[in-house]
């Protein structure tokens, strides 16, 4: 009588919730500091701008990258080009999400937050295009302080880091995928194939 082994898969989504709920977490504490802080965006530019760096780029780059290897370790050493893609928009859509859950509920709590911050974009504005009329400005200023608000901020949220998710993917999904010479089936021991 044969004996039938079969091995569990494991899932996607588990290392989509670990790697996103960390990453949200991040871009939660981030927001809380930079409200405690409030750095001068005008001497403290480069502030807003390490920030953008580290969240787009550095931040989403690592947890993308930790997620796939981490499915790739639980997988046996394998795993599909479209599972990265799949692993990536999942990592930065989840964490997207969450932030953007905080957003709402932080907004709500500290109602001066928005027309704070959207003093400070004023003033950088005019720092930085003095030649800009108050018909512009004002139009400026509207797009801003809409795009800021809740209901606009968390789907536009999740629109651009699950498009950066998509982007980082690509790249990291070519690093690291290794497709599984045996298809969906993984054999127990490879010096076991064929044995009666």
């Amino acid at each position: 009588m044969e004996k039938t082994v079969t091995i569990e898969k494991p899932k996607p989504a588990k290392s989509i919730t670990q790697f996103g709920l960390i990453f949200g977490v991040i871009m939660i504490a981030e927001l809380s500091i930079m409200y405690i802080l409030k750095p001068d965006p005008i001497e403290n530019g480069w502030v807003g701008t390490m920030n953008n760096i580290l969240n787009f780029f550095v931040f989403t780059s690592l947890f993308i990258a930790l997620a796939c290897t981490n499915y790739k370790k639980a997988n046996g050493g394998y795993i599909t080009f479209g599972q990265c893609l799949k692993i990536g928009v999942g990592v930065c859509a989840l964490a997207a999400l969450i932030y953007s859950v905080f957003y709402f509920i932080f907004t709500l709590i500290f109602p001066e937050f928005i027309p704070e911050m959207l003093e400070q974009v004023k003033r950088v504005t005019i720092h930085n295009s003095p030649q800009m009329t108050s018909e512009q400005l004002k139009m400026s200023m509207s797009i801003i302080e809409a795009t800021m608000q809740p209901y606009a901020a968390a789907p536009l949220t999740i629109i651009m880091y699950s498009f950066m998710g998509l982007i980082i993917s690509l790249i990291v999904g070519a690093i690291v995928k290794k497709e599984n010479p045996y298809g969906d089936f993984t054999p127990p021991s490879v010096d076991n194939i064929g044995a009666e």
